[in-house]
């Protein structure tokens, strides 16, 4: 029987966009409507051979929605298939300048300008409009606060998660079990020999002297906290 060849695997489609925003106090998205299927879209694009993600989302941002925009910090990204072909769009959050400064491009019929619920309402696709209830909230406290990001290309692979030790404090004491160093030799260790205390001994006829008392009733205090039976 002759062995059916493996078809080779499709190579994944990359592409790149923006969340698109115009205002600070009530912040506007931007939406598209494709001129071929006429659907309302977030805007993004492939990249072209050669380019960046990062380069890619401005230059798609800037040609479907007519405005200037600086890039501020990745979103997040969007995975699924495209014709068959698995596609993958990374976003950036990016402030649009407050006058158009080109012309949109021909695959792109018009823009609208609305706040995030009614540009969430607007939008064809379900998993851009999940997309964007999940991360739109995030932008706006961005905008808001006014703070500027520096934006940032994503590794690619999957992230690494890393566990931190929960700092000490009231609610969360750290416990630490002490134990007592013991001194080694030659591999062995060394175990500490318990106290022994000399013995003193008084003849029946006669009491020890009164120096040899003192000091019996000094080392009985030390070790065991009880008075000598000497008087």
């Amino acid at each position: 029987m002759k062995k059916k060849k493996n078809k080779p695997k499709r190579r994944s489609i990359e592409a790149a966009g923006g969340i698109v925003m115009r205002g600070r106090m009530r912040p506007l998205f931007a939406v598209v409507q494709l001129s071929r299927q006429k659907t309302w879209v977030l805007p993004k694009g492939k990249l072209n051979r050669g380019e960046t993600a990062l380069a890619a989302a401005k230059r798609e941002a800037i040609e479907e929605t007519g405005h200037d925009v600086e890039v501020h910090e990745f979103l997040g990204s969007l995975s699924y298939l495209s014709a068959g072909r698995p596609k993958t769009v990374r976003f950036w959050r990016m402030q649009a300048s407050s006058r158009p400064v080109a012309k949109l491009m021909r695959d792109v019929r018009a823009v609208r300008w609305l706040p995030l619920s009614q540009a969430t309402a607007q939008l064809t696709h379900e998993r851009e409009k999940l997309f964007l209830e999940k991360v739109g909230p995030q932008a706006v406290r961005e905008v808001s606060s006014g703070k500027r990001r520096k934006p940032k290309i994503p590794r690619q692979g999957p992230a690494k998660t890393v566990r931190k030790r929960a700092a000490a404090g009231p609610g969360n004491p750290i416990r630490r079990k002490i134990e007592p160093r013991l001194p080694q030799r030659d591999g062995a260790v060394m175990r500490p020999k318990p106290l022994s205390l000399p013995m003193v001994t008084a003849d029946a006829g006669r009491k020890p002297p009164a120096i040899v008392r003192k000091l019996w009733t000094s080392l009985r205090r030390q070790a065991f906290g009880v008075h000598s039976g000497f008087k």
